[in-house]
C-alpha cells in the first residue's frame, strides 16, 4: 500500500518511503515542494511502490519539473532515474557518486577501502550538476544548493529561505553516519559549523521528523563528535591501537554485532586526527593501521 503525502506547510508535503531499518529509521523522506510545478527532493530507493506513491500525490494541474538529490546513497538516489523517465524532469545533484571526495578519502578508496552503511549507488549521475551556491527556481519556489560534504562527498543541502532540507547531514533521530571513504569527519565538522552560521527556522531531514530547533541540534552534533574525539585521544594516550581495537576499548558496552560500525566511526575520527597532527599511523594511513598519540 503506497504511503500518503503528509502536509508540512504551504506548498510542502512529505512521503516516507517503505524502507525502515536501523540505518533509515522509519524510511527515507521524499519531499514535494511547490503548488503546480513541483520539485521532488530525494526520490528515495528504487521501489515501485514509492514511485507509485509519488506520482499518486500529484494533484490536478500539478507536474514534477525538477528532481533534486542530496547524495548518492542507495536509500536516497536510485528512484531518481525511474521518476525522471515517468515525468521528463531532470535530475539535479552535486555530481556523481565520487564527486566531492576529499583528497585523503580519494586515496583511501584507491587503496581499496570499501564503504559501509547504507550502500552507494555507484552508477549515479545527474542530468545537470549544482555547484555550491547554485540556485534552482520553479513555480513558486526557489532553492539554494549548499555543498555540505561529511556524511557523503557529493552531499547537498537545499535552502528555501530559513528552511533547510538537510538530507543525512543533520537528522533529529540520530547522529549522522560518517563512514570513510564516503564519509569524511573533517568535512562533516566544517559543514555543520557552516550551517551553524545561519539562523534556520526549521530543518527537514532525510529521515525522521522536522527539526524545530536547528541551532540546538547542530550544537549537539558538534559537541557529540568532540566528546568522541576526546575519548579516542584519551585511549591513544593510554596505548596505541587500531580503529578496531580502540572501538572495543571505547565502546565496551556495545553489542558485538555493532562493533564493526563503531570501528568505522573511530577510523573516521583517526583520519581527522591524523590530518591535524593529533595522531599518527604506523606506515600508510589505512583502516588496519596502528595509531599513536602525538
Amino acid at each position: 500500500m503506497p504511503r500518503h503525502a503528509l502536509p508540512l506547510g504551504p506548498g510542502l508535503r512529505r512521503i516516507t518511503a517503505p524502507n525502515p531499518s536501523p540505518m533509515t529509521f522509519r524510511g527515507t523522506n521524499t519531499y514535494l515542494l511547490g503548488t503546480r510545478g513541483l520539485a521532488v527532493i530525494d526520490p528515495g530507493p528504487d521501489d515501485p511502490a514509492h514511485l507509485e506513491a509519488i506520482l499518486a500525490a500529484l494533484r490536478p494541474g500539478q507536474r514534477i519539473t525538477h528532481i533534486l538529490v542530496t547524495h548518492a546513497h542507495l536509500d536516497h538516489s536510485p528512484l531518481a532515474r525511474p521518476l525522471a523517465r515517468e515525468t521528463g524532469a531532470p535530475v539535479l545533484a552535486f555530481g556523481d557518486a565520487r564527486a566531492g571526495r576529499s583528497a585523503v578519502m580519494t586515496r583511501l578508496a584507491a587503496a581499496g577501502l570499501a564503504g559501509g552503511g547504507e550502500g552507494v549507488e555507484t552508477g549515479f549521475a545527474p542530468d545537470a550538476t549544482l555547484a555550491d551556491g547554485a540556485e534552482v527556481a520553479g513555480d513558486g519556489w526557489r532553492l539554494t544548493a549548499l555543498h555540505t560534504p561529511g556524511h557523503f562527498g557529493n552531499h547537498l543541502c537545499f535552502a528555501a529561505g530559513d528552511t533547510l532540507f538537510t538530507g543525512d547531514l543533520v537528522m533529529g533521530w540520530a547522529s549522522s553516519l560518517v563512514s570513510p571513504p564516503d564519509g569524511d569527519l573533517t568535512d562533516f565538522m566544517a559543514s555543520c559549523a557552516r550551517l551553524s552560521g545561519h539562523r534556520w527556522r526549521v530543518m527537514h531531514p532525510g529521515h525522521g521528523a522536522p527539526i524545530a530547533d536547528p541551532a540546538a541540534r547542530l550544537a549537539w552534533l558538534l559537541a557529540h563528535r568532540r566528546t568522541r574525539e576526546a575519548q579516542i585521544r584519551a585511549a591513544l594516550a593510554e596505548a596505541p591501537g587500531t580503529a578496531d581495537a580502540l572501538a572495543r576499548r571505547i565502546y565496551a558496552d556495545t553489542p558485538p554485532e555493532l562493533l564493526p560500525a563503531a570501528a568505522r566511526n573511530v577510523f573516521a575520527h583517526l583520519v581527522d586526527l591524523a590530518g591535524r597532527d593529533l595522531a599518527r599511523p604506523e606506515g600508510p594511513l589505512s583502516a588496519g593501521a596502528v595509531f599513536h598519540a602525538t
